[in-house]
């Protein structure tokens, strides 16, 4: 089996300029518009939009590689490194405070060179214990291959499939110089371009023992920030590589095992990325919604626990809302619990949800139709 770097000129990609200006085009419009969009909902509106692009960015990188990340540490971690108030904000625990630090070092910092250390810090970040799983991997540093050939396998134990074989480890320093060397230059190369290429380039040369993935998306974001021309993330490709993940992942394996036209992979990143673009106005929507929701009741007084609550409610609540849940999560007694929810259903902001069951559940109170359309009960 030859892969992609085993080729005489390699890394010196080629591909078809006329196959992708098409779709090229649409991104660039769809960006310039979505900023344009994003310049005029003004200061808080932009953060708010900010976070919740940035939750759904950290949330998905994490579970392409099958790791679930908690929500709720995932938000109270960026609120603290964008300020953005959220009410109480949650304990959130060393793996999601790096995967988040990773983040915002990449798009708060998009503009600023990579170096061989600032990658360490990234891999160090995303494993504070030294292990992956249970085991105990090579932190900071490039991989070694101590144990074998780094390949990506599936399938059960004596019947595994090969589906890629990285570079030896003994030739990776050198192959990461030239690739951050590129990365880092100045030329004439679409920026978007850039940050596909940038994407199958580093995840061939898999320079870590663990987390390649998670930090070639987050070069990937770092280019796709400097395209933009601004640090404020509004769409999360991470996001859309999670619903297209088998697609993803089978050009990706075609591609390392072809010659160093990447037109077919450019191709598929760039209309990846479309979709992306397409589907940040649900981001955008749900801000707005929220927006809409506090200038409908700013005049309602409510205590600390019910803004917490609305507010988690708005942001996309896990499961049925009971009064059990509101005790627990808010610190306070049932009775107490009880107290608020029903302060809300007698203010319309709360009703119990029509479907039965062994506990009454709650939701949201839509009481405008063009709110409904926007946000819909969200329980």
């Amino acid at each position: 089996m030859k892969y992609i770097y085993q080729n005489a000129d390699w890394p010196h990609f080629t591909w078809n300029n006329d196959l992708l200006l098409s779709t090229l085009s649409k991104v660039r419009n769809l960006q310039g518009r979505l900023m344009g969009k994003m310049e005029a909902i003004g200061f808080n509106l932009r953060n708010e939009a900010v976070l919740e692009t940035l939750t759904l960015d950290v949330i998905k990188t994490t579970e392409i590689e099958g790791e679930i990340l908690n929500l709720d540490q995932v938000r109270s971690s960026l609120a603290k490194h964008l300020g953005v108030d959220i009410g109480a904000l949650n304990y959130s625990d060393r793996s999601v405070d790096g995967i988040v630090d990773l983040i915002m070092d990449a798009t708060k910092n998009c503009n600023e060179p990579i170096s061989a250390d600032r990658l360490f810090s990234w891999h160090a970040a995303l494993f504070p214990t030294g292990q992956s799983g249970l085991y105990k991997i090579t932190v900071g540093s490039w991989r070694i291959d101590s144990t074998g050939p780094m390949q990506v396998v599936s399938g059960a134990m004596g019947k595994e499939q090969v589906h890629y074989q990285a570079p030896d480890s003994s030739v990776i320093p050198r192959e990461m110089e030239q690739f951050m060397d590129w990365f880092n230059a100045k030329t004439d190369l679409e920026p978007v371009l850039k940050a596909a290429i940038a994407h199958l380039w580093f995840v061939t040369l898999h320079p870590f023992e663990d987390g390649n993935g998670r930090i070639g998306r987050a070069l990937t974001d770092m280019l796709l920030a400097r395209s933009d021309g601004s640090t404020q993330r509004f769409y999360s490709m991470s996001s859309q590589i999670r619903k297209e993940r088998k697609t993803y992942y089978d050009i990706l394996e075609r591609t390392q095992k072809g010659g160093l036209d990447i037109t077919d992979w450019l191709s598929w990143f760039l209309n990846c990325l479309l979709n992306t673009l397409i589907s940040s106005d649900a981001i955008l929507a749900k801000v707005m919604s929220k927006a809409g929701f506090w200038k409908q009741h700013s005049t309602i007084i409510l205590n600390e626990r019910q803004r917490m609550m609305l507010n988690r409610l708005l942001d996309g609540f896990e499961g049925k809302l009971t009064s059990s849940k509101w005790a627990k999560i808010t610190k306070c007694s049932q009775d107490t619990a009880i107290r608020d929810i029903q302060d809300l259903m007698n203010k319309a902001i709360l009703k119990k949800e029509a479907a039965g069951g062994r506990s009454t559940n709650y939701e949201l109170l839509i009481t405008q139709e063009k709110d409904r359309s926007s946000a819909g009960p969200v329980a």
